[in-house]
């Protein structure tokens, strides 16, 4: 279960406090589809860091007895001088879990070749992604940060990764963010919306739909 208490965050800025996030009080369960839809600009992506532990609340607290991912396909904390094995075992030292057994995994899921052995520094961006996506994969989490839809590769690869993330771990919890209403309605089970740094829950994908396109 991943339980927020009265979370604020806020962005001191030039022109004054930003408030991201106003007293968000909200649970996820094991196993449970929760989707977030709110514009550009409206938190998503804050709040999705914040579930993972990469920033903390301003204000409130967040309770996590559930093992949480980092948003997938999210390559931005790889070490750029370390090969993509040298960041997988370190990845799996930080989770406490052997890589020993990932290695073959992660370097056919990702596709990168004799790539997989070179510096994280050298990939593009999309071989990043593949490579998140992959690591991802490789460790078993009980819940999935999804950070927008996951548009990793060409469309034989996106349709592997939604057959891993979305078929083989539909048993997991998953936090889906994202503006576009269809993704929310195909793979969520309940939805809220994050407007204006409030978040407003509802029990089904359907209504929480109709107030978004009415309100924000």
């Amino acid at each position: 279960m991943i339980t927020l208490h009265n979370v604020c965050k806020h962005y001191d800025t030039e022109h004054g406090r930003h408030v991201v996030l106003h007293n968000v009080s909200t649970q996820i369960l094991p196993g449970e589809k929760v989707g977030i839809l709110g514009r550009n600009g409206s938190g998503k992506s804050t709040l999705i860091r914040m579930l993972g532990g990469s920033e903390s609340p301003s204000q409130g607290r967040i309770q996590r007895s559930m093992k949480v991912s980092w948003p997938l396909a999210f390559g931005g904390g790889f070490q750029g001088s370390l090969t993509g094995l040298d960041n997988l075992r370190f990845i799996c030292r930080i989770y406490g879990v052997p890589w020993q057994d990932k290695v073959d995994f992660v370097q056919d899921f990702a596709e990168l070749g004799e790539f997989f052995r070179e510096p994280v520094k050298t990939y593009s961006s999309g071989m990043r992604a593949r490579l998140a996506f992959a690591i991802s994969m490789a460790i078993e989490f009980d819940c999935f940060l999804i950070d927008e839809v996951i548009a990793v590769g060409d469309a034989r690869f996106h349709a592997k990764c939604n057959d891993e993330l979305f078929g083989k771990r539909c048993d997991r919890a998953m936090v889906m963010v994202s503006h576009q209403v269809g993704h929310i309605q195909k793979h969520c089970q309940r939805a809220a919306v994050l407007h204006n740094g409030t978040l407003t829950e509802f029990a089904d994908t359907a209504k929480a739909i109709a107030y978004y396109q009415a309100h924000c």
